[in-house]
């Protein structure tokens, strides 16, 4: 679906029908929100408003990394925002000039609504302050702060796995400490391309419409700095916890090890001796009761029980 809004020289703001609309108006931007576009709706972007094929391609190849691209007439950028629930990566393409922007995104996004929705509802007056690069400035701004609740989320998983409330297994703790690695992975492929994209923009010259608010994207950018050393830091208290995991197992295991080896030592001689005589005494009063082998098993049970539940409540099994 394509969405059209239009602002005109009279500083009235036009929804149109159709980009082919566009030519009967003299107007001083516009916005062209290409909302999950069918095939159709694609080929406006090189027959109607003919930009360039690379840039056409970039957007029907999803999962392209964030970038900038120079035209003559255009410039082109590829940004991503995050699903909250599998944490993928939404592209989001933008066409940018003077006197247009144009959006395209093959799957619903929130952030462009969220603007295109505030955009119609402006009143007179207030559509003088806005342009094309006003329009690219509220839309990062929201996919930027959208990161944050993403962050903070898995910053509280991490705290709970940290703490341990449940006093869950500690098998059971280093899985969820290796999603949340995942997931850490997964949101530094997203934001470290994108504030490297930002740095580029804000000292690039040919993008003079940045340049006249470089205070408001500069904010953007420091946001995204937050952002990556968020979840650096994550990531290192996430490996300083699996480290302590690990030594903390290891040091178990040799505590069990060790008591073993004492019980071991303990019995070594005595089963030297049992082996060497081999319990052949002239006067053994057992071999002699009748009940003495199925005494002699019951005996090795408890022991073998016995031992069994020592072990599980010193926590070794």
């Amino acid at each position: 679906m394509i969405h059209i809004l239009a602002v005109n020289q009279q500083q009235q703001l036009v929804a149109l029908d159709s980009i082919e609309a566009l030519a009967a108006i003299d107007y001083q931007w516009y916005w062209i929100d290409f909302d999950q576009p069918t095939p159709e709706e694609v080929t406006h972007l090189e027959k109607t408003l003919h930009y360039h094929p690379l840039a056409i391609e970039d957007c029907l190849q999803n999962l392209q990394r964030a970038k900038l691209d120079y035209y003559d007439d255009f410039s082109f950028f590829i940004m991503h925002a995050i699903d909250p629930t599998a944490l993928t990566q939404l592209e989001h393409d933008f066409f940018l000039s003077d006197q247009a922007i144009v959006t395209f995104h093959n799957q619903p996004s929130i952030q462009i609504d969220q603007v295109w929705q505030r955009v119609i509802k402006l009143r007179n007056g207030q559509i003088e302050k806005w342009d094309s690069y006003r329009v690219f400035y509220e839309i990062l701004d929201k996919i930027v702060d959208h990161y944050f609740p993403i962050v903070y989320s898995i910053e509280d998983e991490l705290n709970e796995v940290e703490d341990n409330p449940n006093e869950e297994a500690m098998p059971v703790l280093l899985d969820n400490l290796f999603d949340i690695r995942h997931q850490l992975l997964q949101l530094r492929h997203t934001i470290n391309p994108v504030r490297d994209l930002f740095y580029r923009m804000l000292n690039s010259s040919h993008l003079k419409g940045i340049k006249d608010r470089k205070a408001y994207f500069t904010d953007i950018y420091d946001h995204l700095l937050k952002l990556s050393e968020m979840v650096a830091s994550n990531r290192e208290i996430a490996n300083d916890i699996r480290d302590n995991y690990l030594s903390l197992n290891s040091h178990q295991t040799n505590e069990v090890m060790k008591v073993l080896t004492i019980i071991t030592s303990i019995f070594a001689p005595l089963t030297l001796i049992a082996g060497i005589y081999g319990m052949n005494f002239t006067y053994m009063p057992e071999l002699q009761t009748d009940f003495g082998y199925f005494i002699t098993l019951g005996v090795m049970v408890v022991i073998a029980i016995a031992m069994f539940a020592w072990f599980k409540r010193k926590g070794w099994f």
